[in-house]
């Protein structure tokens, strides 16, 4: 199996017998051993071109992803059958295997809870992380499937649904969800990175504190313990009330010709097999799909929540978990206007992706990506030295005027003089140092995004040094570093390390897109 970014140029010949070209999740990569097996057996390749959830949505629904793939496969296809239009775009789906969304949890804390043994439910769990019994991580709802389905269950369980969620009950505020996502203390735009981030904290390889546990999918819980490198095992909860289960269904487009379907009925039927269905199970802690191949990991008794059925109740539900529910966030941009940002592709681009993050970007992932209600939003622009921060605090009511001030001071941004790097980023936490003394219950990130090296002030030695004796309050602020035009990829891949954090590449996509994706992990 090979992998490619789902921007690359479409498959040479695409659909020709044997070869499939597949938009996917990005989780999918454990089964790389299983569809190269499967290419031995049917003589189908495959290659799983990694996207999000809604970015998936949205490439289906604009007939994007049709240009270059003949079929997507994403842990569940429910989202985009809200979207106008997008069933047109699909055609036969086969489910090849499942995994519910549950909470994991360090086994001496569901002990000390006493959730070891006895039903539990999303209830009990808001209302003992309301009194902060317990912290957890979970991945971006707009980004993840697994986080999206979170959102999903804990509020059709907390908001005592029997049905399928309304638009009233998707904007609920209610005491019992400010409750469960208020002890959100760990975000990820992935679940892979999410889990990286959960095993260098309890390892103590990521200098900030440890989280007691995951939100996540059943596999990806029994994965990690099965990998035998976290301190203590995780406890799965399986809550009584409900969950939503990924169903993986394998995804013809529509206008697929013979070749392409016949190529994708070999390589279902095989992934099918009982044989096959149960290497699935023992390889990447999946439930199979075929009843009776392999046993469930768990005698728990799921009960399947229902999915919201209309479009505009996800939007709502969404919105207000971002704007109203989780932990409020607050983000400093250091932001790169030396000399070598003159230009369109430079300081434009810059301007621009500040603009689409304050809502100029009509894209239906971007909408999500936007400075959220409560967010607090520092820009501190830099070349010879840093200069003024700007601080911005988005209001939850009419957030608007508030995202328009930050696009104005992008738009004022002007090119000049050095680059500062290190000077810059010892500076933000310095600020982030007093805005937490101020307000503490936040998400605090840097971003970081320079075109160019470090030419003036401290070096990558003395921010070595700077960020090995951060305080306790600032050792879980991650930097998330930008690599654009010219920039030094191995020092800021350093950054990242030292921080938890993590780069991304504005080189080969458009720097927009980079910002809107950093969205996911603040």
């Amino acid at each position: 199996m090979h992998r490619r970014g789902a921007g690359t140029a479409a498959a040479e010949r695409p659909g020709r017998a044997g070869q499939l070209r597949v938009l996917a999740g990005s989780e999918l990569a454990d089964l790389a051993p299983i569809l190269d097996e499967a290419a031995a057996a049917t003589g189908v390749r495959v290659e799983l071109d990694p996207i999000g959830t809604l970015d998936g949505a949205e490439a289906v629904a604009s007939g994007a992803a049709a240009a270059g793939h003949q079929a997507i496969w994403f842990s569940s296809n429910r989202y985009l059958a809200l979207q106008p239009g997008a069933d047109a775009k699909l055609g036969t789906a086969i489910d090849i295997m499942s995994s519910p969304v549950v909470l994991g949890l360090r086994r001496s804390v569901a002990e000390r809870l006493g959730w070891v043994g006895r039903p539990v439910t999303w209830s009990d769990i808001a209302a003992a992380a309301g009194a902060r019994q317990f912290t957890y991580g979970m991945t971006d709802p707009s980004a993840s499937n697994s986080g999206f389905s979170a959102v999903v269950a804990v509020a059709t369980a907390i908001t005592g649904s029997g049905s399928a969620l309304t638009v009233e009950q998707a904007n609920s505020t209610e005491q019992g969800l400010r409750d469960f996502f208020g002890a959100q203390t760990l975000a990820a735009g992935s679940s892979g990175f999410l889990q990286d981030a959960y095993v260098r904290r309890a390892t103590g390889a990521d200098p900030g504190p440890p989280v007691d546990g995951l939100v996540n999918y059943e596999s990806v819980l029994l994965a990690m313990n099965a990998a035998g490198t976290l301190p203590e095992p995780l406890e799965l909860i399986y809550p009584a009330d409900g969950v939503v289960t990924a169903d993986y269904p394998f995804t013809l487009l529509a206008g697929a010709n013979e070749a392409v379907r016949d190529a994708a009925r070999r390589l279902t039927d095989h992934l099918r097999i009982p044989d096959v269905q149960r290497e699935i199970a023992e390889r990447t802690f999946r439930r199979a799909a075929v009843a009776g191949t392999a046993p469930p990991p768990s005698s728990a008794t799921l009960v399947e929540l229902p999915f919201p059925a209309q479009a505009d109740v996800v939007d709502a539900l969404l919105t207000s978990y971002f704007d109203k529910l989780r932990r409020p966030s607050r983000t400093i941009y250091v932001l790169d206007t030396s000399g070598s940002m003159e230009g369109d592709e430079r300081i434009g681009a810059l301007r621009r992706s500040l603009a689409g993050l304050a809502g100029a970007d009509p894209s239906l992932t971007a909408q999500y990506r936007r400075f959220r209600g409560r967010e607090e939003v520092t820009l501190l622009p830099f070349n010879s030295a840093p200069e003024s921060p700007q601080v911005f605090t988005v209001s939850e009511d009419n957030p608007a005027p508030d995202r328009q001030r930050i696009a104005d001071a992008g738009n004022a941004l002007e090119p000049g003089g050095d680059t500062a790097i290190y000077d810059s980023l010892e500076e933000a936490y310095r600020l982030a140092e007093r805005q937490i003394a101020a307000d503490p219950d936040r998400f605090t990130s840097v971003v970081l995004m320079t075109d160019g090296e470090n030419t003036t002030g401290s070096t990558i030695d003395e921010f070595r040094l700077f960020a090995g004796a951060r305080p306790p309050a600032l050792a879980a602020v991650p930097v998330f570093c930008v690599l654009f035009g010219e920039t030094n990829v191995e020092e800021m891949t350093e950054v990242a390390e030292l921080t938890g954090g993590r780069t991304f590449d504005a080189r080969t996509a458009p720097l927009a897109e980079v910002f809107k994706e950093i969205r996911g992990y603040v």
